[in-house]
């Protein structure tokens, strides 16, 4: 059964991580995702917390932002 990802918690959570880890590094959502190997709109819905996000990409997301995964995921950062 599929989650509405507004509904789960963890979504938002990695949403702002990635806009505050991108914002804080000073890169745009097209130059992450030109680093990550995603569409620049897939950014932006990942950041508003639209989407839910393969473990695949979190991985390719993070390597984008030069941080682990787990940093990603974690509350409170």
């Amino acid at each position: 059964m599929s989650v509405d990802p507004e509904k789960c918690v963890l979504v938002a959570v990695f949403a702002a991580n990635v806009r505050r880890i991108r914002l804080e590094r000073g890169i745009s959502q097209e130059a992450l995702a030109e680093r990550a190997g995603v569409h620049r709109t897939y950014v932006g819905m990942l950041e508003r917390g639209e989407k839910n996000v393969t473990i695949y990409n979190i991985e390719r997301i993070a390597k984008a932002l030069k941080v682990e995964p787990a940093a990603l995921l974690q509350k409170g950062r």
